[in-house]
């Protein structure tokens, strides 16, 4: 270094404190270059396309023309539903996989995943279809509960909770007031529609194919609200419930594949479709989403969920999770009941493109993602992802380009304002531990 007599300059002097003094600014303040990674995943889902629940002689009554032979035993997944949760499974493991929680290909990931599914036919085989697109050719068991009824989807039909039926009753009452004709008037519009679907029915005309003989008129069917029996702890009868029942079943039937007389018997296109559906979304919300039969049928589900969650962030085994520590994925097959009490109980709420608002399509899923943020915190983001009508109608092949359809969810109490609407792990703990009515959990 240069220096004059023995001294270094006084400027040089200056220039080299500031030079040290900037290298330990920028060190200070340069923000964090990690990245958030995915931990871990809840994907509650609902079992694929089934044909209708009801025998055909049952659904023959309120049609003017039989109703399609789905040649599968009644509620059973279709080929068609187990083709489309094959390509289901496969997009999920390309998501997970560009977010760092699986790896693209191999087997390697398969001791981390896990799959719960109701012990009935569809819910299982959708467990299995999963599978096979998710982790094809590798070993992984689909769980089911060995018992006639599963404590996680049909808590009452197991003994965990014991419903009192006046209150259910009361709760949904509450909503609609003491007339529940008064429905069948709040949606005419869809019940117009339903019924030109199913007896070829005008407006404001006579209807003789409805009033031949053997044939029902859903309008005509009472209306009531009682006390249920069994696994259904409010029994809401009526119109409202049958229009549910035929909309989704035309649901199922595009998604299916199903053209011509097969669909709605040649009387039923998207549109119509999507305005017939406001029934099953109406009765969805009334019979799944009310606060105390929501609870009441889904808290030992939630409770088992937040127990899964927990595990995850403490990577240590919690009593009343599924699966392992050390997992990354849970898969929970089940059904719209269980979405749908879900949202109720957490009060919240999706659109996706062509259904109505919380649809619980088949495959349509509510997923839980557990976050490690740069900074080490946890948090939680939730939404809801389906594949479209048509995805579904046509089997298209999903890729990240051509993803099916997602929801963020905004968790009331929990979530902040970002894009993800993303909730700080305790905020969110204490929101699904106040949703969560323990005397309806098994410990």
């Amino acid at each position: 270094m240069c220096n004059v007599g023995g001294r270094t300059p006084f400027k040089l002097l200056v220039l080299i404190f500031s030079l040290l003094t900037a290298e330990v600014v920028t060190a200070d303040t340069t923000p964090s270059t990690v990245t958030p990674k995915l931990r871990y995943a809840i994907v509650l889902i609902r079992h694929g396309v089934r044909s209708p629940t009801w025998a055909r002689a049952d659904l023959n009554a309120y049609s003017a023309e039989p109703w399609p032979d789905w040649r599968v035993a009644p509620g059973n997944l279709t080929p068609h539903g187990s083709r489309l949760m094959t390509l289901l499974g496969s997009y999920y493991r390309l998501d997970f996989a560009a977010a760092g929680l699986l790896h693209s290909t191999g087997c390697e990931d398969a001791g981390h995943v896990f799959i719960r599914a109701d012990h009935e036919s569809r819910t299982r085989e959708t467990g299995r279809a999963l599978v096979a697109g998710m982790m094809p050719r590798c070993n992984v068991d689909v769980h089911t509960f060995d018992g006639e009824k599963d404590p996680l989807f049909s808590p009452l039909g197991a003994g965990v909770a014991k419903a009192d039926g006046l209150v259910a009753a009361a709760s949904i009452s509450g909503r609609i007031g003491s007339n529940p004709n008064s429905l069948v008037e709040t949606y005419r519009p869809a019940f117009n529609r339903l019924r030109n679907v199913l007896f070829g029915c005008i407006p404001g005309q006579r209807c003789p194919a409805e009033e031949s003989p053997g044939k029902r008129s859903l309008l005509k069917e009472p209306s009531s609200v009682k006390a249920g029996e069994g696994d259904r702890p409010v029994d809401l009868r009526g119109p409202l419930r049958l229009g549910s029942t035929f909309s989704e079943n035309f649901q199922l039937e595009y998604a299916n594949g199903m053209e011509g007389k097969n669909l709605g018997w040649g009387r039923l296109d998207i549109g119509g479709l999507l305005e017939i559906m406001t029934l099953h979304a109406a009765y969805a919300d009334l019979a799944r989403q009310t606060l105390y039969v929501a609870r009441l049928q889904g808290s030992n589900l939630l409770s088992h969920v937040l127990h899964s969650l927990e595990q995850a962030v403490k990577g240590e085994r919690v009593a009343g999770s599924l699966g392992e520590a050390g997992d990354r994925i849970l898969i929970i097959v089940g059904h719209d009941t269980n979405i749908s009490n879900i949202a109720g109980m957490l009060r919240i709420s999706w659109l996706l493109d062509g259904f109505q608002r919380d649809d619980t399509p088949p495959g349509g899923a509510l997923v839980f993602e557990l976050w490690q943020q740069s900074g080490g915190e946890m948090t939680v983001s939730t939404y809801f992802l389906a594949q479209s009508l048509e995805q579904m109608r046509k089997a298209i092949p999903l890729t990240l380009e051509s993803p099916p359809l997602k929801s963020p969810i905004f968790v009331p109490d929990c979530s902040t304002g970002d894009q993800e609407m993303t909730c700080p792990w305790k905020a969110f703990q204490r929101t699904m531990e106040s949703a969560i009515d323990p005397g309806f959990v098994k410990p």
